[in-house]
């Protein structure tokens, strides 16, 4: 998910937690323990941005709770709710060669061979592999949206940052 070109999307202030100030926070990083490693978040609610500095982050359940410097009421913590939690692209860790952020597949293309399938609207995770979403675009040979498993050597043939392309192994009919 990504939010801009600077930032991208981490996670999504869900609540408030207890009567401190704490937040319960969703994760979508992974692993999702990898929101906490970030002590500087900036908040995002409809638009309006702050920055908050982490003092703790902690897994709680299926989720996080964080607690910001500042914050130390329920009244206080209200305010954050709803914010979509977001990093500066540059504090994320280098990756290997050949993997992705899931913001850096975004709007590329799609091609099966020389058609034009689409282009990548957004990422799903289904638990045993990342889904393409893709959904038809100027040039595309048809109006059909796809969803195409992203196994990269096996449907995902390439992936070409610079030109902004995808390369599958993907039968058009489908």
């Amino acid at each position: 998910m990504s939010i801009d070109d600077k930032n991208t999307v981490m996670g999504k202030v869900t609540s408030v937690y207890g009567v401190k100030g704490w937040v319960k926070v969703f994760s979508y990083s992974q692993p999702k323990e990898n929101i906490c490693q970030h002590k500087v978040w900036r908040l995002d609610q409809s638009g309006e941005q702050r920055e908050v500095n982490v003092k703790t982050c902690k897994v709680h359940g299926n989720g996080f709770v964080a607690k910001f410097d500042g914050c130390n009421d329920r009244e206080s913590a209200k305010r954050f709710c709803g914010s979509l939690v977001t990093i500066s692209r540059d504090k994320l860790p280098l990756l290997e060669e050949g993997e992705f952020y899931w913001y850096q597949l975004q709007e590329l293309y799609v091609y099966a061979g020389d058609d034009l399938l689409g282009k990548v609207s957004h990422l799903m995770e289904t638990g045993s592999n990342d889904v393409l979403v893709v959904k038809k675009c100027k040039g595309s040979i048809d109006g059909k949206e796809r969803l195409i498993p992203y196994l990269p050597g096996q449907v995902v043939k390439s992936v070409d940052l610079e030109d902004a392309k995808i390369i599958v192994d993907w039968d058009p009919d489908f």
